[in-house]
C-alpha cells in the first residue's frame, strides 16, 4: 500500500505528522512490516525526534542555523548556487546533512517508534512550502 501525503509547513521548522502515519499503518491492516517514507524534495528532509519537549525541537533548529547559515553570512561567501535567495543552497546542505527517506518497523500493526519518538518534516526554507511525504507499507 502506498500513499502520498501533503504537508504546509510554515517556513522552517520541524512539522509532526506521527498520527498521518500512524493512520496510514492502520489502514494498511499489515500485522508485520516495514514503513517506508520518502520526502520528495531537496530542501527539507525527515527525522524521528522526541516529541514530548518541544525545547528539544528549538534546539535543533538553532544548531542548523549555525551549522548552516543563509548564503548572505560572510563564512557563506563561497556558495555559487543562489538563485531562489539566501536559503535556497544552505536549505540544500541542511537536507543533505539529514535524511529524505526513513524506514520503521512495524509489528501488531504499529509502528516500532520508541515511547518519546515523533516523525517529522524538517523544513529548511524560510517561506512556506507544500511538501509531499510518499508513505509505502509491505510485509
Amino acid at each position: 500500500m502506498i500513499k502520498t501525503l501533503t504537508l504546509e509547513s510554515t517556513g522552517p521548522g520541524l512539522f509532526e505528522f506521527t498520527d498521518a502515519a500512524r493512520d496510514f499503518v492502520a489502514q494498511a491492516g499489515v500485522a508485520e512490516g516495514l514503513l517506508t517514507l520518502f520526502v520528495r524534495h531537496t530542501s527539507c528532509s525527515l527525522l524521528i525526534q522526541e516529541n514530548a519537549d518541544p525545547d528539544v525541537l528549538a534546539d535543533l533548529q538553532a544548531f542548523f542555523r549555525r551549522l548552516v547559515p543563509h548564503s548572505d553570512d560572510p563564512s557563506m561567501d563561497w556558495i555559487r548556487h543562489r538563485t531562489e535567495g539566501p536559503d535556497d543552497m544552505p536549505a540544500h546542505i541542511k537536507a543533505a546533512l539529514s535524511q529524505t527517506s526513513l524506514s520503521i518497523p512495524v509489528q501488531d500493526g504499529r509502528m516500532m517508534l520508541g515511547t518519546w519518538q515523533g516523525l517529522y518534516l524538517f523544513e529548511h526554507r524560510d517561506r512556506p512550502h507544500r511538501r509531499q511525504v510518499v508513505l509505502h507499507i509491505g510485509d
